[in-house]
């Protein structure tokens, strides 16, 4: 992305409210993640408050089971003993889960809906953005549908079947509608269209690892 217009990098994650939790039980805890906080610690000692530090002050015992971008909001899983975090990372590598996201793309797609499926791999010189590669590239698929038009905008509820970093942002972009505040792949007018990242994770369905019932939560967009 051109300099031009790449907002400076400087880690001021939100701190209020500290730790928004939706559920918590012996088994997991489900918590709803701002923008611009990481999941997990960053290389560097001014990266260490993330999502993770946080829930460990209060449960000592969560452990991560998947992640979000920093700059996504929404529905985090955490499991809170060793078979629960069997159990769940299980489900998300055998897709037994059913994440749903709410963004804000730039212009107005011609079709209602659609279903993409293009290969991604990481794009090593300008890590961390991935890419489209039919060669090396890994299968992700993402389903997706029209909520509303919004003037120069549009609201979609989009599906992803896979989970391969940036899988949603690289997958709007190859139709032409980047979401809105990406800096990785949103071009200039599409950036500037928000001072975050327009993806909300909405809602997540799984098998409880209690007793295998399926459970769903689900967070307000806050864009």
């Amino acid at each position: 992305m051109p300099e031009s217009y790449h907002r400076p990098f400087i880690y001021t994650p939100p701190t209020e409210p500290f730790l928004n939790v939706l559920h918590a039980d012996d088994h997991i805890l489900v918590l709803d993640k701002p923008a611009g906080l990481l999941c997990v610690t960053g290389k560097t000692p001014d990266l260490f408050d993330c999502l993770e530090y946080r829930a460990q002050k209060h449960y000592p015992e969560a452990t991560i089971v998947h992640r979000l971008d920093m700059s996504t909001s929404g529905i985090l899983l955490m499991a809170m003993n060793i078979d629960a975090h069997r159990n769940l990372s299980r489900q998300f590598e055998q897709r037994k889960t059913t994440k749903t996201y709410i963004a804000k793309i730039w212009g107005k797609p011609e079709a209602q809906s659609g279903h993409i499926d293009l290969p991604l791999c990481c794009d090593w010189p300008n890590r961390p953005r991935q890419m489209v590669d039919h060669e090396r590239g890994r299968a992700s698929q993402t389903d997706w549908e029209v909520m509303q038009y919004e003037d120069k905008h549009t609201r979609v509820r989009l599906r992803p079947i896979t989970g391969r970093s940036h899988q949603l942002r690289v997958h709007m972009q190859s139709l032409g509608h980047p979401i809105l505040g990406d800096e990785f792949y949103a071009h200039e007018k599409a950036y500037q269209a928000s001072d975050r990242l327009c993806l909300h994770a909405l809602s997540l369905s799984f098998h409880h690892p209690e007793d295998g019932r399926i459970v769903t939560f689900e967070t307000p967009c806050p864009f």
